[in-house]
């Protein structure tokens, strides 16, 4: 079905407040104003995937949110989570804004484990913003149809293996495929060529691809065990954390409002969107946001542990709240 006929409405104000997700305060991993004192760092490095994920951190760029809060915010492009933790630990990175299952898998490591800190949530998947793709005209129609094939993900073990595994096994099809990593600006051209089957791909990368290869959207990752699922955060060790403590919650506060703009004003995301993530105005324009919380669940990414879990990327149960810093 065409992303035309398939845009969903962004959640008004009312309803984000009905939620309680414009509470100030930074429990949780909220939002609030920055702690008292001076800045310890105020050139910060972020490393992001241009994904819909990210709008939060464009729309704080753009707004001008950081430089009100006194930082210097340098965004740099990432292929995924999991391909940016290294330059993190290695302190080339100060924030990046990744999947939380690649985060988890670090912290959660059963020899070794890495204190990796949810400084503020991202996104929280909605109907149509995390898809199962598949090329025109394939002979891949029902998700039974994926049984033993090759599936493109920006990384191995991160949120998009485990949302198509989940994707499988709910629909009682054996999740034994094989997935091939490569970055989701590549994923249309192994589709046209044949070297993956099907590509699970997030916005704006799935409306591109509709527009410019008529990719076909098979299956929704947000269905059934995955509903309204946690995605994205914005990470920093634990160990940046307590030497910077002033500069965290001034990059939080200017996170928290961007995504409080970013869950009423679409015309925020569109305009962040094409003007720090390289973004077309008509993909931008009809692709489908997910929601942009301004306060962390503990619940629901308790559940997304659980399911790591489940499907063997964890060796031991992980509890989330060691990850979300207290206020």
């Amino acid at each position: 079905m065409s992303r035309l006929f398939r845009r969903q409405p962004f959640a008004g104000l009312a309803a984000l407040v009905g939620l309680g997700l414009l509470a100030a305060g930074c429990s949780g991993g909220g939002g609030g104003s920055a702690a008292p004192g001076g800045l310890e760092k105020t050139n910060l490095v972020v490393a992001a995937v241009p994904a819909m994920d990210s709008a939060g951190l464009y729309i704080a760029q753009d707004r001008g949110l950081f430089a009100a809060e006194g930082l210097h915010v340098t965004i740099l492009s990432a292929t995924s989570g999991a391909t940016a933790i290294a330059k993190q630990l290695a302190g080339q990175y100060d924030v990046t804004v990744g999947n939380y299952v690649s985060y988890i898998s670090k912290n959660g490591a059963a020899k070794k484990p890495t204190d990796f800190r949810v400084l503020a949530p991202g996104s929280i998947m909605q109907a149509g913003n995390q898809e199962i793709m598949v090329p025109r005209g394939s002979s891949i129609n029902t998700v039974a149809d994926l049984a033993h094939k090759r599936i493109a993900v920006n990384a191995l073990d991160n949120i998009g293996t485990l949302l198509v595994k989940s994707v499988l096994t709910d629909n009682a099809v054996d999740p034994a495929v094989t997935f091939v990593p490569m970055k989701f600006s590549d994923m249309s051209k192994a589709l046209v060529s044949g070297q993956v089957d099907a590509a699970w791909m997030t916005e704006p990368y799935v409306t591109e691809d509709e527009q410019s290869i008529g990719a076909v959207p098979l299956a929704d990752s947000n269905q059934g065990t995955t509903q309204n699922m946690p995605v994205a955060g914005y990470m920093v060790t634990a160990n940046w954390l307590k030497k910077n403590p002033n500069t965290a919650a001034a990059f939080r506060a200017a996170i928290i409002k961007a995504q409080a703009i970013a869950g009423t004003d679409p015309g925020a995301i569109q305009q962040g969107m094409v003007k720090l993530a390289s973004t077309s105005n008509q993909t931008a324009a009809i692709a489908n946001a997910p929601e942009f919380p301004t306060q962390q669940n503990k619940v629901l990414l308790q559940r997304l542990s659980d399911l790591m879990l489940r499907f063997g990327m964890l060796q031991q149960a992980y509890n989330v709240k060691q990850m979300i810093p207290k206020s």
